[in-house]
This record gives C-alpha cells, structure tokens and sequence, in this order.
C-alpha cells in the first residue's frame, strides 16, 4: 500500500516548496557574502498580545518594542484577514494569540500564527461573517511600550438603539420591554366598540350593541390644560469611562477604575429601569475601549435625554479625596485641578487606542462648538441635583458643580454631566468604591438627582407615549 503523502503547507502561512528549493540553492553563493555585509538589525519583539472581544467591534492588541511596518488584505470564500507583519520573527509570546481567541468571540473563528519568510510574520484570522478591518500603530504611551492595533468592525455596523431592541432591553416601538405600552381604551357610554373588539366565544355577535352612529354627537377634542405637564419615556445614556486597553486610574491595592465605574453604571441601570417612564443605553456593556467621540455618538443616536459620565479617579496626591460633579466649561476650567484632571481624561484616546483622524469632520464640528450655552446652563442644573445628592452620603471634594473641557460632554443637544463618585488613590476611598453598599448608595444617589432634575425640567415632547 503506497504511503500517503504528506498535508500541503498552507499557502497563505508558509512559502511554497519550490521557493524553498530555490533558497536552498542559493545559499551556499550567499553565505560568502554575508561574511562581508553589515549585521541585520535586531527582529522586534513582541511582549504582550491582548484580545478584547466586544459587540462592537473585536480588538487585538501586539505590545512591541519596535514600531512595526503592516500590510494587511482579504480573502473571501471563506472570510479571512491575512496581515504580514515585517521586522518580526515568530516567538512564544505571539504563538500564545491562538489559546487567546475565545469560541464565543462575535468576529474571529480562529487564528494562525506563522512564519512566512524570514524576518515576515504573518496571521491569518479565519471570520465568522465580513468585517471591515482598522489597522494602525501607537507610539508608546503611559505603561505601553509600542503597539500594534487590529480592529475588527462588522460591515454591517448595529446600531445602538437596534443592539438594545436586539438584547431585549427596548421595544421597537420605543417602550422598554415588560412596561405596559398602552392601557385598554374603554368606549365612552353609547359609543360602539372599535372593529378589532371581538365578543367573547359563544356570544353572537348580535349581541353587541351597535347603536345608530349618525345620531350619536362628535366629541370634541378638549384642549389641553396650562398644568398639564406632557409625560414620555426618558432616555439616559450612562458612559463608563475607559475600559479594554484603557484601565483608568489605578488603586493602591490594584483595581482598576474601568471595573469599579462599570459595576456602579450597571447598578445605576437596573435602578433607573425600575422607574416606568426611564430607559437606559450603556456606552460599554463589557471590558473594552470605546472611543471618547464614539460614546457622544452612541447617545446622540438613541436621542438621549441626559448623558452621564461615571469616573474614579486619582490625584497625584493620595491624599485627595471626595466626590465631584463637572460640566463642560465654555470659558475655560473653573479650577487647576479641573483643568488638570480634563487634560487627563482627554488622553484617554491616547491610552485607549483610538485611530487618530478616523472621526466625521462635520460630527466633529458640531461635537466640538461651544458656541452655545442652553446645554451648558440644563447640565448645570442636573448636576446640582446630583450633587446635592451624593453630599449626603460621601465627602464632597468641591461643595460646587465643576467646570473643564471634557471631550466626553461636548454633545450640543444633550445636557452631559461627569460624576467623581470618589478618588481611587485615596486608600479609604478606594476601600468604599470596592464596597457593594457603598457602589448601590452612589447609585440611589444619582437616581434621586435625576429625578428631582426632571421633576423641576420636564424635558420637551419627543413623542407621545404615555
């Protein structure tokens, strides 16, 4: 029985057998030669590989001690991204990319690793569906040393209100899953049913009344009353900061500001839920990056009402300590240390791993005019009643609302405010914000400031819902 012949390589890892051949060949010629050139410049390393799967979007991370020079394309049938990486040469850290794709990962099926030719890696990410990748490099930055960035976006983008509908947490007609949409309307006396009533089963339908429709009088519609105050359902987009790349401010006992704010922004959820009119869009649901002028743009499409930014942050001093409420600044920061913590969150792109010159010049226009103040003057008031909530549980760092140039509140037409609920790099601090009772305290707090913001602001009709 003849012996089966081995596997091909495959084509898209490995180089074909006949180039093989032809290297081998030239060998011998070349090595003469290589006695006499200049040593080759030492292959890059990789030192870390991190994947950061998401709804959104899937993220692969190569933490390097070089800058990298990429080429990437794709191949249909099935879907696949191949990208060749230069400069490099295979070594366990990069080999660990494989064990690091999850079987639940939303984009990639599987990857391979190999080494196409000397001193060329390339990876081959097998797709669950088409995606449109995002390729780019970071200089180092904060802890990072060098990075290389594979984004990985659907091609068909979902939108945020269609993600909330698609989890079940937003009906499509706009009313949150589980509330009553609208109470039965009972005909006025003397009215006939409307078409779509059916008697009960064994009832003719004689037995209706159908009376004379021509002598019954039009009602009039009433006009509306001077103290009729209009009620719709609210929407509130709350907006974790950091996450994936970017953990945020770090603890003296190691947490991570990314975890703390998302555990107290889903708490905050599940309360405001439990109010009938208020429905809540999460910019982050999970551990991953989400650019600052991508959560202004997730709020601005589902029409929200109030945005709210939820941080922990640190000072160079772990003595500092206290919780804060800031909104956007027209005129510049209300204090240095405003100024100073704004600088700071607005390099969270930086951090993060946002593609530099990716956004809409036009969104960003709009997102970056301060030329109006409505929205400005409505922050304020929310954040005052915020404020004057949270006093009462936690030390105040400021007894004011805050002002600075945070890129995260610069939606025109959403009054934005961001919470310090309390300083991670204050040990005591960092102690309660890691606490279950004090993280639902915060969040009952935020609750009551909310409501008594819309009690005193109802906000304008969008449409009618209740």
């Amino acid at each position: 029985m003849p012996a089966t012949p081995p596997l091909p390589a495959d084509p898209l890892i490995a180089p074909s057998r006949g180039r093989t051949r032809r290297t081998l060949l030239k060998a011998g010629g070349a090595l003469l030669l290589s006695v006499l050139a200049p040593l080759p410049a030492r292959a890059a390393q990789i030192l870390a590989v991190r994947v950061w799967p998401a709804d959104d979007y899937t993220r692969v991370t190569l933490e390097n001690d070089a800058d990298l020079k990429t080429s990437h394309f794709i191949v249909k049938d099935p879907e696949r991204l191949v990208v060749d990486i230069e400069g490099l040469d295979l070594n366990p850290e990069l080999k660990s990319l494989v064990a690091k794709i999850q079987s639940n990962d939303p984009y990639i099926r599987q990857v391979r690793v190999g080494q196409n030719r000397p001193g060329v890696v390339r990876l081959v990410f097998d797709l669950k569906e088409q995606i449109r990748p995002q390729v780019f490099t970071l200089a180092p930055v904060g802890e990072y040393k060098h990075r290389l960035i594979f984004d990985l976006y659907p091609v068909q983008e979902m939108d945020p209100l269609a993600a909330m509908i698609e989890k079940g947490e937003w009906s499509s007609d706009g009313v949150p899953v589980g509330q009553p949409q609208v109470a039965e309307q009972h005909p006025a006396p003397g009215l006939p049913l409307p078409d779509n009533r059916i008697p009960a089963p064994g009832v003719p339908s004689q037995a209706v009344p159908r009376p004379d429709i021509a002598k019954v009088e039009p009602r009039k519609p009433e006009p509306p009353k001077p103290n009729d105050k209009l009620v719709r359902m609210l929407t509130i987009a709350l907006d974790p900061g950091h996450g994936g790349e970017d953990p945020g401010a770090i603890g003296g006992r190691g947490s991570r500001e990314k975890d703390i704010v998302l555990a107290i922004a889903k708490r905050l959820k599940a309360k405001l839920e439990q109010h009938p009119n208020m429905r809540v869009m999460l910019t982050r649901d999970g551990d991953y990056f989400v650019p600052l002028n991508k959560r202004v743009e997730k709020a601005r499409k589902v029409d929200a009402d109030l945005f709210i930014s939820i941080h922990a942050d640190a000072f160079i001093k772990p003595t500092a300590r206290g919780s804060s409420v800031f909104v956007l600044s027209e005129k510049g920061a209300s204090s240095s240390a405003a100024r100073w913590l704004a600088n700071k969150e607005n390099q969270a792109d930086l951090i993060g791993g946002a593609q530099s010159g990716g956004a809409d010049p036009q969104l960003a226009s709009v997102l970056f005019d301060l030329s109006t103040t409505a929205q400005i003057n409505d922050s304020m008031k929310v954040g005052k009643a915020v404020l004057q909530q949270i006093g009462g549980i936690n030390t105040l760092h400021k007894n004011a609302v805050e002002q600075a140039g945070f890129a995260v509140l610069k939606a025109p037409d959403i009054p934005s405010i961001l919470i310090e609920t309390a300083f991670i790099s204050n040990p005591e601090e960092e102690a309660r914000l890691l606490d279950n009772n004090y993280q639902d305290q915060i969040a009952d707090a935020i609750v009551k400031g909310i409501r008594a913001y819309f009690a005193k602001n109802p906000p304008l009709a969008k449409n009618r819902l209740t």
